[in-house]
């Protein structure tokens, strides 16, 4: 049986562990022989290695996976990992790329490995010309996301004894707890180390809101707002029985409501 390697390259630690994961058990034959931390190591382990798969995270610090992906060119099969489905997914279905969108499941994967399957199986597996023509169509893409600030998509919290990758449009509010802070999204709670500030920040404004010193709140998820005593106001939340406590700084968002 003929060794098939690969290559995996994303910043985050954790979305690296979990794609090596579900390929030992999607793809046992599969060898993972290098992982890189951004697209120049990509690249400095791929000459090293010469893998046949490589799996790219699109967003890294640095050289990004596009420009990794020149780079690779049709040396290698290519799989783009991102966080954003809009990334030129017409041209991944029409053209010889395959895609993964974080945060991906196992059968999403299994689809990717069938497919990587047969294209090694063929005489000629480097992928076709429309290779150039999509890397361009993606870069040209993240060139124009880039211009504007990028928020955050998905939230890391510990839940028992595993981690799980909690997408931000599932997050119901977030409460600060001590030296944590309480998610709380649709699947249930979770206490993570990122202070209220922080996320605040790191939030898209016009998806979530801070509300309080120690409350943020996704606002497609607010049902009514209840005006109380001195100013303040307190939230109710679709299908939830919580009320949310609006304080005299941040009343003023929804005064229009």
């Amino acid at each position: 049986m003929t060794r098939i390697t690969a290559l995996i390259a994303d910043d985050e630690p954790l979305l690296r562990e979990r794609l090596r994961q579900h390929l030992a058990r999607l793809w046992p034959e599969l060898e993972i022989v290098a992982e890189a931390r951004n697209g120049r190591e990509a690249v400095e382990l791929f000459d090293l290695h010469l893998p046949q798969v490589v799996f790219l995270d699109v967003h890294m610090p640095g050289q990004n996976g596009i420009d990794a992906a020149r780079s690779v060119a049709r040396r290698a099969q290519i799989v783009f990992v991102t966080a954003y489905e809009q990334y030129a997914v017409q041209a991944f279905e029409q053209g010889a790329l395959d895609y993964l969108v974080k945060p991906f499941d196992e059968s999403r994967l299994a689809d990717t490995v069938q497919r990587l399957r047969e294209r090694l199986a063929q005489p000629t597996a480097p992928q076709a010309t429309a290779l150039d023509a999509v890397i361009e169509q993606l870069s040209a893409e993240l060139r124009q996301r880039n211009a504007a600030p990028g928020f955050l998509q998905w939230i890391k919290a510990s839940v028992g004894t595993s981690v799980r990758l909690i997408p931000v449009e599932q997050v119901a509010y977030l409460r600060a707890d001590e030296k944590y802070t309480l998610v709380v999204w649709e699947g249930g709670e979770a206490l993570i180390r990122k202070s209220i500030r922080e996320l605040a920040d790191e939030l898209d404004p016009q998806r979530f809101a801070q509300v309080h010193r120690s409350v943020i709140v996704n606002l497609r998820q607010v049902a009514q707002v209840n005006r109380g005593p001195n100013e303040t106001a307190e939230i109710v939340l679709l299908g939830r029985k919580e009320l949310l406590p609006v304080s005299r700084s941040f009343v003023h968002l929804f005064r229009q409501m």
